[in-house]
């Protein structure tokens, strides 16, 4: 049984901060169908690391509601290789957004984060109170750092002043609108580019980081979208929530299928002189199960519609 609608979304003005994102041009997709105004604005309307171009575009637009997917992101080498701008990017982002959101009469905020929040050595599947309960995975703590902080301003403005911001923590995301670019993709995306590159080069093999045996959940980022839309309009409390898939596969696992999807048949190649990151990251859906959510997408199909997406869109960008 789902939970009772208490914040429906018809007739309200709603920004959804990073619609160009993979996360935001989803959550923009799903809105069509809320009968809501979307509020649309890229960096050359306003400036989120910048305090005063987000108070003043808070104030002349007065959105009712945000779906906060703005973030800095990247994957494990961007993360290594560039921690002052992942840490002082999204912090600055953070205090911009939420705190000019309180100050505008925002009615509501949902803060997306990221599952790399969690300690490294977290009981599987790690459930929402596993927050700060140990170190950090050393390649991305930068990024998590900032997206606790989020968290918690979201939670300090709950509990000072009654806002009604709340906070989801997707798993590792993919779909239509990801990244492909192999110094700043995630590893999905990464894997599907290079395989892609071989089978178009005739290559007999591709190279992937680490060992390939580090267990990774993965979601549609359509799937994702709809859990934001489902929590904004039925959720209202300070915990975060946890948004996956349920299930997790090793790396090369995914590797195979990706190759079998992009129709690359040579060899798949590990790196071992290459990070690893986390060996194992499953998130526990309990919560939003309980909630009435549950995804729809499956990993097979998810990774043939983003392929379908990568050839129609992205693929021209990169050939030779």
């Amino acid at each position: 049984m789902s939970s009772p609608v208490i914040f429906p979304l018809e007739g309200k003005r709603v920004w959804v901060a990073g619609h160009r994102g993979l996360v935001g041009s989803a959550i923009s997709r799903r809105l069509e169908s809320e009968n809501c105004e979307m509020i649309l604005a890229g960096r050359e309307v306003v400036d989120l690391i910048r305090q005063d171009a987000v108070e003043k575009f808070m104030e002349r637009e007065k959105p009712d509601a945000i779906f906060f997917a703005a973030a800095k992101v990247g994957g494990i080498m961007a993360n290594d290789t560039q921690p002052a701008d992942f840490i002082y990017d999204n912090l600055v982002i953070e205090t911009n957004i939420i705190n000019s959101a309180y100050r505008s009469g925002v009615s509501k905020l949902l803060f997306l984060g990221s599952s790399c929040i969690y300690p490294k050595q977290a009981t599987q599947p790690i459930p929402e109170n596993a927050l700060l309960t140990g170190p950090l995975e050393p390649t991305n703590e930068w990024y998590a750092v900032a997206k606790i902080a989020g968290i918690k301003l979201a939670q300090a403005f709950r509990r000072q002043y009654g806002a009604d911001f709340i906070s989801a923590m997707p798993t590792n995301l993919y779909g239509p609108g990801d990244n492909f670019d192999l110094n700043s993709s995630h590893v999905l995306p990464a894997l599907m580019r290079k395989a892609h590159d071989a089978k178009m080069a005739g290559a007999d093999k591709i190279t992937i980081w680490g060992s390939g045996s580090p267990r990774r959940e993965f979601l549609h980022s359509d799937d994702c979208a709809d859990a934001c839309v489902f929590l904004m309009k039925t959720y209202s409390e300070e915990e975060h929530v946890n948004v996956g898939s349920g299930t997790d596969l090793a790396i090369l696992d995914l590797a195979k299928l990706v190759a079998k999807v992009v129709g690359f048949k040579g060899e798949i190649v590990t790196d071992t002189s290459k990070p690893d990151g986390t060996l194992r990251k499953l998130m526990s859906g309990d919560k939003i199960k309980a909630l009435g959510w549950t995804p729809t997408i499956g990993l097979d199909q998810g990774v043939e519609r983003t392929y379908e997406y990568f050839l129609e869109s992205v693929s021209m960008r990169y050939a030779s």
